[in-house]
């Protein structure tokens, strides 16, 4: 085959190394794209690169870790070269996961119209297990189920059992060990019997696919014959897992990621996967790619430094063609609430100068540590938004409507009928189980009689809960459709519910609804919300809100990915970052280094690190002391840091 005319001129848009990367056709590739480096405009070139290459759309798999990252990279892949990119399978590991579960999951027990459980369904229904089995009476105190929903998420990503997580991370409740497993056993049942499924159950029960059928294995194997990684440093071990299994028939999987900014242990990420990539895949080639286009060369100096201690890393040093800017400034302060005056100070100072307060960013390893900076910037009226909070679709009000649609949908979701049926006045939990138990038989609340209800004082609620259903679950039915009338048959019940503050919940149901009408069908719809739920700051951003300045609060992990012209990060202290959790723990510790890596490399033209004086242990509510809380962060105080690749400031405050 003659080598194919390319219509972009590669060589002219990308370095050398992102050129190297992504002229790499077949075999494994491993991309060690430092922070600033264009990681996306690598990934996006080399998707028009396959296309232009003869390799069809359909024959490609991008994977990345929200959809709205997939999306915007095939995007600007179609406006780079043409509208075939926008044939390329992309998406995260778990809608990828529901894609070929749906088509295939008669082949591991289930029905193909199986409910997925967001995170707080999970936990109700775990609630459920527990408390039928009188775990909840027990004089010894039992885990919670949002403690027992982490276990059993973090046993199944991490591919350990529930006692290996007990024993390493809830030492309390290790002597319970056998009893948390009966729940998790019930639990696994529970879903199965019912067709459920959870978050993690989309990833276990694809990487079964994949091991227990060779025929499906090869032939998605022989469909998705390139596939693509993003951030592979965060991936666990069953979505590494994943991965080489779906590339067993070809070995091209092309990962891209950086190491040094590994910092999502907590969710299970696995730090060895993009470290042990070569061995997993022989014969992989290793590209990095160094020139960042981010920030100034004295930021990118101390990056460098910080994270050249680092015990475990590929070789990199970050550079830049930006020329001047300051060195990073470092400066100490008597205690917390001089360091929250000098930071508000310096940004009135750097928003005279012109920088606009949405170009500033506060970053702190914990959110707490934000606490007295929040009140001063209120007393100097500077506006700010703190991310890392609570998710859209885990607000209860919402919770509720959504309840509702997935009950109507599935008949044996237990969980979404017992929420709707016990808002009904005069239904309690063991008549909700009775009807619940009537619906599933009947295959649907439209089919059961009106004897079970028509004495009761809720027989009117029940009838129009069923003409709702019915409604709901008519094929021509849109979704937006759908949510008003749930919302209309919910307005009621809100009220009375939330009496105390239904007015500013109602904002959230309004939002509901305009979320619903991007969708045509309910399925669509509840697929979405589940899989990738909506931030509230998201879905009641307005374009006005857009145009007002608003400074940025943010933990380090919640900051990853996004820049700022001017950071500051605060509480450099020992114990605080890092946090004294880890100064047992040497792969924490390592971990730790790379948030501190991933705060710096946020700033593009200025960095402020913050050191305060003594912090008092007495901040900890949880009666923790905290160790050498008076000394500096021990990342700072590594080789001559402090001494040549900062500028030391006084608060004058």
């Amino acid at each position: 085959m003659s080598p194919a005319k390319l219509s972009i001129d590669y060589e002219k848009e990308l370095n050398e190394q992102q050129l190297e990367a992504v002229r790499h056709i077949d075999g494994p590739l491993l991309v060690i794209a430092g922070a600033g480096s264009g990681k996306t405009r690598t990934l996006v070139y080399r998707v028009a690169f396959l296309v232009e290459n003869r390799i069809k759309a359909q024959n490609i798999l991008l994977l990345t870790f929200t959809r709205k990252a997939a999306q915007e990279m095939l995007r600007r892949a179609s406006t780079l070269l043409d509208e075939r990119c926008s044939d390329v399978a992309g998406g995260t590991y778990h809608s990828f996961s529901y894609l070929i579960l749906r088509k295939y999951a008669d082949k591991i027990g289930f029905k193909r119209g199986f409910t997925v459980l967001d995170r707080s369904d999970s936990e109700d229904l775990i609630n459920l297990i527990r408390a039928d089995m009188g775990l909840s009476l027990k004089e010894t105190r039992f885990p919670r189920k949002d403690t027992l929903g982490d276990i059993f998420s973090k046993a199944a990503n991490c591919l350990t059992d529930a006692t290996s997580i007990l024993e390493k991370q809830y030492p309390q409740f290790f002597h319970l060990a056998e009893d948390i497993e009966v729940v998790r056993k019930r639990y696994e049942e529970t879903k199965k019997d019912d067709n459920l499924m959870d978050y993690d159950d989309l990833l276990v029960y694809l990487k079964e696919l994949l091991e227990k059928n060779p025929g499906t294995r090869e032939r998605l194997s022989s469909l998705y014959r390139y596939i693509m990684v993003d951030e592979y440093q965060d991936t666990n071990k069953i979505q590494s897992s994943i991965t080489s299994l779906l590339a067993s028939g070809h070995g091209n999987v092309m990962a891209v990621g950086d190491d040094s900014q590994s910092i999502y242990s907590f969710r299970g990420a696995n730090f060895k996967n993009i470290m042990d990539f070569p061995s997993l895949f022989p014969g992989s080639k290793i590209v990095t790619i160094e020139k960042n286009y981010r920030s100034t060369a004295p930021i990118l100096s101390l990056t460098n430094e910080i994270i050249s201690f680092a015990s475990e890393k590929y070789s990199k040093k970050l550079r830049t063609d930006i020329k001047g800017g300051r060195k990073p400034l470092f400066v100490e302060t008597q205690d917390e609430n001089e360091q929250s005056r000098f930071v508000c100070y310096k940004i009135l100072e750097l928003r005279e100068e012109g920088v606009s307060l949405n170009n500033m960013a506060v970053l702190f390893r914990a959110g707490w540590h934000s606490n007295d900076l929040e009140l001063e910037l209120r007393k100097f009226g500077v506006p700010f938004r703190k991310f890392g909070g609570i998710k859209f679709t885990e607000a209860s009000h919402v919770k509720d409507v959504l309840a509702y649609l997935k009950a109507f949908k599935n008949p044996r979701d237990a969980v979404s009928w017992f929420r709707i049926l016990k808002l009904i006045e005069g239904i309690g939990s063991k008549t909700a189980q009775t009807l619940h138990a009537e619906i599933g038989r009947k295959g649907g609340i439209e089919k059961i009689e009106k004897r079970l209800y028509s004495s009761k004082n809720y027989r009117s609620d029940m009838e129009e809960l069923k003409k709702t259903a019915s409604f709901v679950n008519d094929e021509t039915t849109r979704a937006s459709d759908a949510v008003r009338t749930v919302l209309d048959f919910y307005r009621e019940i809100f009220m009375r519910v939330y009496s105390e503050d239904y007015p500013k919940r109602a904002n959230d149901l309004d939002s509901l609804a305009v979320v619903a009408e991007r969708y045509s069908s309910v399925e669509e719809f509840l697929t979405d919300l589940t899989l990738e739920p909506i931030e509230k700051s998201q879905a009641g951003t307005t374009r006005e809100n857009d145009e007002d300045e608003i400074l940025t609060l943010s933990t380090v992990h919640s900051a990853k990915g996004l820049e700022w012209h001017s950071v500051f990060i605060l509480q450099l202290v020992d114990g605080y970052f890092p946090s004294s959790y880890c100064f047992e723990e040497p792969e924490e510790m390592e971990e730790e280094r790379r948030l501190l890596y991933v705060a710096a490399t946020r700033a593009k033209r200025n960095l402020y690190l913050v050191k305060p004086g003594y912090l008092n242990p007495a901040r900890n509510y949880f009666g923790f002391s905290y160790y050498g809380t008076s000394q500096v962060s021990r990342f700072l105080s590594e080789g001559r840091i402090l001494q040549d690749f900062v500028e030391r400031i006084s608060a004058d405050v």
